[in-house]
């Protein structure tokens, strides 16, 4: 098939969706991807693309389109123009940069915002294509849950605008089953839903053997840690995380690394200044996803969290499929889906979302567990992950999903 993905965000910003790109070529499909300027997370555009963008129109022998943004910046307002010149842009630019070009399918990454379906939804008119929409984030319920929309009234027209785009997709996606009431909510019915969660990127070995440590964590080899990787923003609550490392200050066994960035990451850093953590929590910054895994080797435990909110509890994190496979207990700190998983899989423990005495208390016991025990939550976790969120039948799914829309499309033309 001829696929053209369309996405914000894509390499070199680390999202799933490299990783999707990378396996749908490698299953001998024809893809090109539509995306803005790398400035995720810090809010700028890479230097390394200002200097040299001609270097990012392929990725792995796949074409890269690229459009004009205006840059994440700080700030909430700066957030909202950002969005705005994706959709301004890639509205405008991609009529024109893929005049010549026809697709099959157009498939929609959608972590955030929704509002980057709308430029594909005109496309996908103006060529007579089917789009497919992948939502990892449920707009309006998310906006309302972290803060950043509570007027009613904006809410009800950020749903409206949510209904515009379901009903004009030939399906939507989701990460759990539990998302498809919501997206029903919307879309009018559960016709389109398709329930399609996220797989674990191909970092690790088959044998469940991790590399050896980083040597930003070697020095913490000899402590219980707790490692955290990726987004450090509001849904994660990172406030309870906190809660959590300062009720263990005084366990000299345990410590918590954070590998990753953000939006709250100034927030965090000074939160952990106040409460005096800073021989107990380390931020280490982001690093690729590639070198994840050796990050992973110094974890006693991986954590996950999110805040407590029912649209919260229907989401599983994409990191929890990434932890899984990776062979190492969980700890988390979320509702719902998430924590079905984990529980299911008997990965790990898990607290309540918010509930920091019940994260450190399950820290504790974990460190409490001898190694062998250890060893054999990794061991249920890898096989749940083979099992549930194997990625080779996800993309086949995927696929499936692909042919079904597009036949219709064919039989009419």
């Amino acid at each position: 098939m001829r696929i053209l993905v369309f996405s914000q965000y894509f390499w070199p910003e680390n999202f799933r969706v490299n990783d999707l790109v990378t396996a749908l070529r490698d299953r001998g499909h024809e893809v090109t991807v539509l995306t803005g300027e790398p400035n995720y997370p810090d809010g700028r555009i890479f230097p390394e693309y200002l200097a040299a963008p001609e270097r990012f129109t392929r990725y792995s022998g796949v074409e890269v389109v690229r459009v004009p943004l205006l840059p994440r910046g700080r700030g909430a307002a700066r957030l909202v123009l950002n969005y705005l010149s994706f959709v301004l842009s890639a509205g405008a630019g991609a009529p024109w940069k893929l005049r010549a070009r026809d697709f099959d399918v157009i498939f929609v990454y959608q972590p955030s915002p929704i509002t980057s379906c709308l430029p594909a939804i005109a496309l996908g008119r103006l060529k007579r294509v089917p789009v497919i929409l992948w939502t990892l984030d449920l707009w309006p319920e998310t906006l309302q849950a972290i803060g950043v929309v509570q007027s009613p009234r904006l809410l009800a027209a950020v749903g409206r605008m949510v209904s515009f785009i379901y009903r004009r997709c030939a399906l939507v996606l989701g990460q759990s089953r539990a998302c498809e009431s919501n997206v029903a909510r919307y879309a009018g019915s559960t016709e389109k839903y398709r329930y399609f969660p996220q797989w674990s990127e191909a970092l690790f070995d088959a044998s469940g053997m991790l590399p050896e440590m980083a040597e930003e964590v070697r020095p913490f080899a000899g402590t219980f840690n707790v490692v955290f990787a990726g987004n450090i923003g509001d849904s994660q609550d990172f406030p309870a995380i906190l809660a959590a490392a300062e009720r263990l200050k005084d366990d000299a066994r345990i410590r918590w690394l954070i590998v990753g960035d953000g939006r709250a990451a100034a927030s965090v850093r000074a939160d952990i200044l106040a409460r005096g953590l800073q021989d107990r929590v380390v931020l280490l910054g982001r690093h690729p996803i590639e070198r994840m895994p050796s990050f992973f080797a110094a974890a006693g435990a991986l954590l996950v969290s999110l805040k407590r909110d029912p649209i919260f509890a229907m989401t599983i994190p994409g990191k929890v499929q990434t932890y899984l496979a990776a062979g190492r207990p969980i700890v988390a700190m979320l509702d719902g889906e998430g924590g079905r998983v984990i529980r299911e899989s008997g990965a790990g423990l898990v607290a309540a979302a918010g509930d920091s005495v019940g994260l450190a208390d399950a820290v504790r016991r974990l460190a409490d567990l001898s190694a062998p025990e250890r060893a054999a939550m990794g061991a249920h976790g890898r096989a749940y992950a083979a099992k549930e969120f194997g990625r080779d039948h996800l993309l086949a799914q995927l696929e499936r999903f692909m042919e079904d829309v597009r036949r219709p499309l064919e039989r009419s033309a």
